[in-house]
């Protein structure tokens, strides 16, 4: 089993606690990680891209010329996707980009994301968020007493006031619970610090 060190706010350490071998020393498998990065950025698109079509467009739908005789082709509305103004043909439409991904994929890629960032030393264990005020500056402070760089995710459980006030304002910061953690969220992190409860819950939920 991993054994990581426990850290206060000020950088020292407290103790040290075992992870899961089973999440945090699982073997790194790449193809998950791409499918489940590709999931959560198809579900975050918009999907609101649209052209209009022919009958959508702006003009008039009288006839143009009459049918024969004039030498030209015929032509039957100005709004014609052949004509500059007209329609647009097979234009994107709105659509819904997102699908849903096995649970097993997910938990897989999710100990595949932890095992990579324990491996390259961007884990950080933290005793608990016990700030006493809710200050940004203060808590960037610790973030900076903590080595932390500008992409860091802030991992926690349960309702701590202190902590969601003073994160919110710092650019480049992500808090969130162990429930919503993706392996997005994990990759896109250059440091990712962890509370002592919620690594023990990853531990035992993703086992």
């Amino acid at each position: 089993m991993p054994t990581v060190d426990v850290l206060d706010l000020n950088n020292n350490k407290v103790g040290s606690i075992e992870l899961s071998d089973a999440v945090f020393g699982a073997e790194v498998n790449e193809a998950l990680l791409y499918e489940a990065v590709r999931n959560y950025m198809a579900n975050h698109r918009r999907g609101t891209a649209k052209t209009k079509t022919r009958h959508e467009v702006a003009g008039s739908g009288k006839k143009l010329w009459k049918q024969k005789g004039t030498g030209r082709a015929r032509m039957g509305s100005i709004r014609s996707p052949l004509w500059r103004h007209g329609g647009t043909t097979h234009g994107p439409q709105p659509r819904d980009y997102s699908y849903q991904l096995p649970k097993k994929m997910l938990v897989g890629a999710l100990r595949s994301a932890l095992t990579a960032k324990l491996n390259d030393g961007a884990v950080k264990v933290i005793r608990e968020f016990a700030l006493t005020d809710h200050k940004t500056k203060n808590f960037a402070a610790a973030l900076q007493k903590l080595e932390a760089p500008n992409k860091v995710l802030v991992i926690d459980n349960g309702a701590n006031r202190n902590l969601a006030l003073g994160a919110r304002n710092i650019e480049g910061l992500r808090l969130l619970t162990s429930k919503d953690v993706n392996p997005y969220h994990l990759l896109d992190a250059k440091q990712v610090l962890i509370s002592e409860s919620a690594a023990k819950k990853l531990s035992e939920g993703l086992a």
